[in-house]
């Protein structure tokens, strides 16, 4: 019987996962659930050493010996702080030692109660990594939290070298209940790291077995190509598309990006056959919670994290696999070629099968993402934030200069994502409402081509000295949507019954941009009808100037909300 302790648990299960042959245990109060999990498994070969600066030592031997992992388990204050000279040699000599101490429940830290010190990052100068895993687990968040900080520690021992790491664990009592019958089975994330094309190819392996791939493509700024090559990337891609599903926001700038993907998902609600069974997913983040909730519920897909660094982002909470690959570009077009040249066996009858599966999840999804274009084409909302982003975007498509479009977070961004139908640039690192003026302003400085930028009042004024600067030009432009307060929350279910939303919550203001404009000499233009906000559009897009241009299109909260709703309502449940 086991110790009835999750996070000890799920360690153990994952030692014995990641093929962990070797443990030194030292004795103590506080970490014996973990040496009683560990001499119960079979797998592990156990050595009992009571002085902790030797054991440490002793688990280095038994490593250079073995040319494995080695772990070293002691108990809660001091006796981490003598594995200290060992753990430094072995960060030296690229040792893989894993470092478990028990430790007390973070609120008993520094309340002068027995055995308690500061143990996290106490060893940090000399590891690879470390960790401290929750000393409660609640939900499925909690397990998986939990999982994923053992996964990462683990596989950090060889990644980028061979390296010692720490695993931190907080254990409350009772201590000594030992009445779990098994131990859980775990989730267990491998990474892949390959020379030359094997990263890329192990993707392509796994998407040509696969009856319902899909590939999710984050953020990802793409980079300086000649016009050659972003043909072929073009039809490498559109070549790609028809075997499988590839979906990427305006965010990413690797052709071509899907339109609209949070409606499309918002259609699909509970309707399994839009589930996949593999996923890879690459870049950085995507702004529809709608899909990272979707990729959440696939459960039952492989799936796959395409990492520059090979460090773990599990977006989905179910990642398996994580694949080192710099560039995201030779994975698409290694998948291209591969699609192009086609997989054969002896029969033929199985990669038949799966090519039409493959055709079919394609055309499924093809055929919502149509109906979804179609019924946004047909919405036409009223005044408001959504009706002048949806007008700017549309007069973007007949002018014949170069451009870039800038859009702040929060509502500014999901509109990009409904109307823009061109990659766009915005500070979703972080998601902060800080910097995006400064942002375009600075790319303004840097390019001939006219930079627009598309931002909310809030993000707008804490941002107001972006204009306090001496290297604006008139080839920067700013199309700023005030409805005197931050109308993103609005759209969080439960808030809205707040009494303290609108005094406190969404930062509600009566200020205009026209004082900070005069002071900075930008020109300025001013919306509150439809007419007017066509009229500033318009000329926003196309008047000669030496400075910087900005309108300010007024619009009511509650209006922004609803038309957004309504929009939305076509879609929920969409069949």
């Amino acid at each position: 019987m086991f110790a009835n302790i999750p996070s000890v648990n799920t360690l153990t299960a994952l030692l014995v996962a990641h093929q962990v042959r070797y443990a030194v245990l030292c004795p103590g109060s506080r970490n014996a659930p973990i040496v009683h999990n560990l001499c119960l498994c079979e797998s592990i070969t156990c050595y009992p050493v009571t002085d902790e600066r030797s054991a440490g030592f002793f688990a280095l031997g038994i490593a250079l010996a073995k040319k494995t992992q080695v772990a070293v388990c002691v108990t809660s204050g001091s006796a981490l702080l003598n594995l200290a000279p060992a753990v430094a040699e072995a960060y030296y000599q690229h040792l893989p030692l894993i470092i478990i101490s028990a430790d007390r429940p973070e609120a008993w830290i520094d309340q002068l109660d027995g055995q308690t010190m500061r143990q996290p990052g106490a060893l940090a100068c000399c590891v690879n990594k470390f960790v401290s895993l929750p000393s409660v687990i609640n939900g499925d968040t909690g397990r998986w939290h939990c999982n994923r900080l053992v996964n990462e520690a683990l596989l950090a021992t060889k990644f980028p070298y061979d390296g010692p790491v720490h695993i931190n664990v907080p254990i409350a009592e009772p201590l000594f209940d030992f009445s779990a019958k098994d131990l859980p089975a775990e989730r267990v994330i491998c990474r892949r790291i390959a020379r030359g094309d094997e990263c890329a190819e192990r993707v392509v392996d796994l998407w040509m077995r696969a009856k319902r791939p899909m590939i999710i493509i984050g953020q990802f700024a793409g980079r300086d190509d000649t016009a050659c090559e972003r043909e072929y990337m073009q039809s490498a891609v559109n070549l790609l598309s028809h075997r499988g599903v590839c979906l990427a926001e305006n965010l990413c700038w690797l052709p071509p990006f899907i339109q609209n993907v949070d409606e499309a998902v918002a259609a699909v609600a509970a309707d399994d056959r839009y589930r996949p069974d593999l996923i890879v997913y690459g870049g950085g983040t995507v702004v529809s919670k709608r899909m990272k909730a979707f990729l959440r519920r696939c459960i039952e897909a492989k799936t796959v994290m395409v990492s520059p660094d090979g460090e773990i982002r599990d977006v989905t909470m179910h990642a398996d696999e994580v694949v080192q690959l710099r560039d995201l570009y030779d994975l698409m077009k290694t998948l291209a070629h591969r699609v192009q040249a086609g997989d054969c066996t002896e029969d033929g009858s199985t990669v038949a099968e799966t090519v039409k599966s493959q055709i079919e999840y394609h055309q499924l999804w093809q055929n919502l993402l149509d109906r979804v274009s179609k019924t946004r084409d047909e919405y036409e909302p009223p005044y408001s934030q959504m009706a002048a982003v949806r007008y700017l975007e549309q007069q973007l498509e007949d002018m014949d200069y170069g451009y870039a479009v800038h859009y702040a977070n929060s509502s500014a961004v999901r509109l990009a994502n409904i109307y823009a139908d061109h990659p766009v640039y915005c500070n979703r690192g972080v998601n902060g409402i800080e910097g995006t003026l400064s942002t375009a302003a600075g790319f303004s400085a840097a390019t001939d081509d006219m930079v627009f930028c598309v931002i909310g009042d809030l993000s707008f004024f804490y941002d107001q000295n972006a204009l306090w600067n001496k290297n604006l030009r008139g080839n920067l432009r700013i199309l700023l949507l005030n409805n005197a307060e931050g109308g993103i929350f609005r759209q969080l279910n439960g808030l809205t019954e707040s009494q303290a939303l609108r005094p406190f919550v969404n930062g509600a203001h009566h200020t205009s941009a026209q004082g900070i404009c005069e002071q900075s000499d930008i020109g300025y233009m001013k919306a509150h009808n439809i007419s007017e906000m066509q009229v500033g559009i318009v000329r926003l897009l196309t008047e000669q100037t030496n400075r910087p241009i900005l309108l300010e299109v007024f619009t009511d909260p509650d209006t922004d909300t609803s038309a957004l709703v309504n929009y939305y309502a076509h879609f929920n449940n969409h069949k």
